[in-house]
């Protein structure tokens, strides 16, 4: 998203909501008289990056404990805090939770992760779930991560659960921009969804690419096409679970930004990464409809091949069958002879023809009757 470099600041009219009462501030800091007492370092710093911006901007300090970002924000009033974090511990949230007065609730969620994309107010602080998606081009596989982004008048925390997104890249770009960062806290919010929907385009571009290699896959014959199917089905359910409810809270952003007269730049950034997300949502039922007729094909190819399989066993085994009759036939038409045979050469003194002038012709011609009338039986029955 392009971002236009204007002077005009919006802190006098935030887009977080009226304010709710807060503990008593130390004379001449504005912070909260306790969160002086709780700057100890946290046993394990999960900081990416912590910096400190004045009102026209710019960056003027950077951190690697959060005591002394909470220390110089007091000393700076109108300034803002830009901290990231990556998977904290309960202590570096509990640290932020006292000096910026977050609602336990946001804590909560912030440390167990696994959040549906959402945004929720709590008194002048914004608490907004994202799920980044990454596709993989070396597995063909997305991969999903969570950020949650606190929002206060003067600060903005960003709590990254996974790899994604280049929150680096972002704070680059409006650093470039001071302008930008000058409107306060929520252009950074508007900043980072715009970075978070940018990068659900790799992912369609990948699922698009993979979906034609599966079309191709199923009228191939590929055996393992319906299982590379339902994986990738899942894979665009998961990113419809991402983008769907980020839709919600792109209208919520929306409609606060309405009510708090944000200004019109910020609201046509907005506006850009709704009908960016409204692309996205579109393609997705796209794929999904397209997965749908894929396996259906795919069902109806397969029954298809099984029958041509079946009907390809039933020929060999009517073939089969066919030989068979012509060797019992043939089988039959040679034992009439033996059988003769047989009974004539046991050599009994008494027995009826043996010394009999005609018996020798009689046995042959007995013989050559039973052959040539099996053969007229089992040729007009078609087995020979």
């Amino acid at each position: 998203m392009a971002v236009t470099t204007t002077t005009r600041s919006l802190r006098s009219r935030p887009l977080l909501g009226a304010l709710r009462p807060r503990r008593p501030a130390t004379p001449g800091t504005g912070r909260p008289a306790d969160s002086a007492r709780h700057d100890a370092a946290p046993r394990r710093s999960s900081i990416v990056e912590s910096a400190l911006y004045d009102d026209d901007g710019r960056r003027v300090a950077s951190f690697t404990r959060l005591a002394d970002t909470f220390r110089e924000l007091r000393s700076r009033p109108g300034g803002m805090a830009w901290i990231g974090l990556e998977r904290p511990d309960e202590t570096e949230l509990a640290s932020l939770a006292r000096e910026f007065d977050l609602h336990p609730l946001v804590v909560e969620d912030a440390i167990v992760a696994h959040q549906r994309p959402k945004i929720e107010r709590y008194g002048d602080t914004l608490f907004v779930v994202l799920h980044a998606a990454r596709y993989v081009d070396a597995t063909e596989e997305v991969e999903f991560s969570e950020l949650h982004v606190f929002v206060g008048p003067d600060f903005v925390v960003t709590v990254r659960h996974g790899a994604g997104p280049d929150l680096a890249a972002v704070r680059t770009h409006l650093e470039a921009h001071p302008a930008m960062l000058a409107r306060g806290p929520e252009s950074v919010l508007y900043a980072i969804v715009d970075r978070v929907v940018d990068d659900y385009a790799p992912v369609v571009a990948g699922l698009d690419a993979d979906i034609d290699e599966i079309e191709s896959e199923v009228f191939g014959g590929d055996e393992q096409v319906s299982r590379r199917i339902y994986e990738l089905s899942r894979e665009v359910v998961e990113f419809q679970r991402a983008v769907v409810p980020l839709q919600r809270v792109c209208q919520s952003l929306a409609k606060g930004a309405e009510k708090y007269g944000v200004s019109e730049d910020l609201q046509a950034y907005l506006r850009d990464v709704a009908d960016h997300l409204i692309e996205v949502a579109e393609r997705i039922e796209t794929f999904r409809a397209a997965l749908r007729d894929m396996l259906t094909v795919n069902a109806t190819l397969v029954a298809q091949r099984q029958n041509e399989e079946m009907k390809h066993l039933s020929e060999v085994s009517i073939r089969q069958g066919e030989e068979v009759k012509k060797i019992s036939g043939w089988a039959a038409i040679l034992f009439a002879p033996t059988l003769v045979g047989t009974v004539y050469g046991m050599n009994f003194d008494v027995m009826p023809e043996l010394h009999w002038a005609f018996g020798y012709p009689a046995a042959l011609l007995a013989m050559l009757a039973v052959s040539v009338g099996l053969f007229a039986v089992f040729r007009g029955k078609r087995w020979i």
